[in-house]
């Protein structure tokens, strides 16, 4: 796991998404973040992830592959999972899609440490997405309510432009960047 700490070597990042069901958010958030950094020396890993086991071994909602097809990202697949203890020490960053998220990952990054998965500073940073955007405390409505995919449309929105300030506010990386270094 690299260091969280921004003084600290840039090492590459292993980055965690986490929504409720893994099936619309979170995949949603690994898929585009996957675009942005596609071969960047910046990211060791990602991954996505639900706070629940509801939607086991599920392929994405098609309403979330469909968006992500109208925005040119065609190649992604994904079998929902849910987050396990070993996903704190396995990942620095561990990224909330809400705030319902974020307090059920700050409740297993707790347990984590008791548990003997390490000591708290040695486990992956639970950090909320939204707090990337510009608005602190901005959190990802589930779409999977919406009848439609205007919910989808509005969270591609949301995550691409969170993506880019997770890459500038931790990594130091302007739009485009990530691809870039990686050539």
């Amino acid at each position: 796991m690299a260091s969280t700490d921004p003084s600290s070597p840039r090492a590459p990042i292993s980055v965690l998404f986490v929504c409720l069901g893994n099936i619309c958010r979170s995949p949603m958030a690994e898929a585009i973040f996957r675009s942005q950094t596609a071969s960047s020396p910046h990211i060791s890993d990602i991954d996505s992830a639900g706070t629940s086991s509801y939607n086991n071994g599920s392929n994405p909602d098609p309403r979330t592959m469909a968006v992500l097809r109208d925005n040119n990202i065609k190649n992604y697949t994904h079998h929902a999972r849910k987050v396990s203890l070993s996903d704190f020490k396995k990942f620095d960053y561990i990224v909330a899609m809400d705030d319902s998220n974020f307090e059920d990952l700050e409740l297993l990054r707790e347990r984590a440490t008791r548990q003997g998965k390490g000591k708290a500073e040695e486990l992956g940073k639970v950090v909320l997405f939204g707090d990337y955007g510009g608005r602190k405390g901005e959190v990802v409505v589930d779409p999977w309510y919406d009848d439609g995919r205007d919910g989808f449309e509005v969270a591609f929105k949301q995550m691409r432009r969170f993506s880019s300030g997770f890459l500038r506010d931790v990594i130091g990386l302007r739009e485009g960047q990530a691809a870039e270094d990686g050539k």
